[in-house]
């Protein structure tokens, strides 16, 4: 695979003769100046990441960004997101408190929660009665009741732990995937071989951040910042382009039209005519602290697939 910096720079430039560079320069312009039409949805040509609900794909511009949506947008789910480490405490895959003020604290054994009973009805001495609560939470019929125990079971008590509150923070904000734009665009027809290729998505804090947000439990608050360190386009099986910030627009009567992104491109084109699938994927750093530590939970959010179809360079001869 070639790996292309922010300037879509190739590890070897690829030969061309002189004709083809005079034709090459001389098409750019038109062909770029073609994509300079209004902002628009992407038609069903577009398609989301597996198991993956709410990715935007934009082939045109990509529009006002959104706002930071409601809560459970963030966290471990909705978006291929990577965690730094597992939740401490899990139920049927998915992470949830290990610690509840009315149902008491988990264990990961049985799937259940406990609490001491009150009142305690008479015991042997060294027992005491929990109330157990079980299924992860779940108050459906048959999973309270109430057990004699020696000892409570592990975890029993313990304090609150700073990076379960991280993820708690992290579940209250949304971390939106990138709403991707090319040009040349497929609205406006193919590009070509060796020309640019421009890439951008929509800035703002719910996309690029920073966000901010905390959790507190029994005394104790973690507070976190999101933010994306670096945005992956996938440009083809063997071509992907990294950049660090959202990229520039491409602007038909801009001070750049015709020539190669400022920032997040890629310069030498593709090397030949085919329909390729770009996608954009934004690699989030979620740093958190509290309690005296201090940890980073590793997400990521993907876009849809935009085909863009590029063509072989015509020469008529006489």
């Amino acid at each position: 695979m070639l790996t292309w910096g922010g300037r879509g720079v190739p590890a070897r430039q690829p030969r061309a003769g002189t004709l083809r560079r005079v034709l090459l320069a001389a098409g750019l312009a038109v062909l770029l100046t073609l994509t300079g039409a209004p902002a628009r949805a992407a038609d069903p040509g577009g398609s989301c990441p597996p198991e993956q609900t709410d990715c935007d794909v934009w082939d045109d511009d990509p529009g006002t960004p959104g706002g930071p949506g409601g809560p459970g947008g963030g966290g471990d789910n909705g978006g291929g997101g990577n965690g730094g480490g597992a939740p401490k405490c899990q139920w049927n895959g998915r992470a949830i408190p290990c610690y509840n003020e009315v149902l008491g604290w988990f264990n990961n054994a049985d799937g259940c929660y406990y609490k001491l009973a009150e009142p305690q009805d008479e015991a042997p001495p060294g027992k005491q009665w929990y109330q157990l609560t079980c299924n992860g939470g779940d108050t459906g019929p048959g999973s309270m009741r109430q057990e004699l125990l020696d000892a409570p079971p592990p975890g029993y008590g313990a304090p609150p732990d700073p990076e379960e509150l991280a993820r708690r923070a992290l579940a209250s904000i949304s971390l939106l995937p990138p709403r991707a734009s090319v040009a040349p665009r497929r609205s406006q027809g193919p590009g070509l071989v060796g020309l640019p290729v421009w890439m951008w998505a929509s800035p703002g804090e719910a996309y690029f951040g920073p966000l901010n947000a905390s959790a507190s439990d029994r005394g104790l608050t973690v507070r976190i910042t999101a933010k994306v360190d670096r945005i992956v386009w996938h440009m083809s099986d063997d071509i992907d382009v990294t950049c660090h910030g959202p990229g520039t627009p491409y602007r038909a009567d801009g001070p750049r039209a015709g020539l190669t992104s400022p920032d997040c491109g890629l310069d030498a084109g593709y090397p030949r005519a085919d329909t390729y699938q770009v996608s954009a994927t934004t690699f989030w750093t979620v740093e958190w602290s509290g309690g005296g530590e201090s940890g980073v939970i590793a997400q990521s959010r993907s876009s849809g697939v935009i085909p863009v179809q590029i063509n072989e360079l015509q020469v008529v001869t006489r």
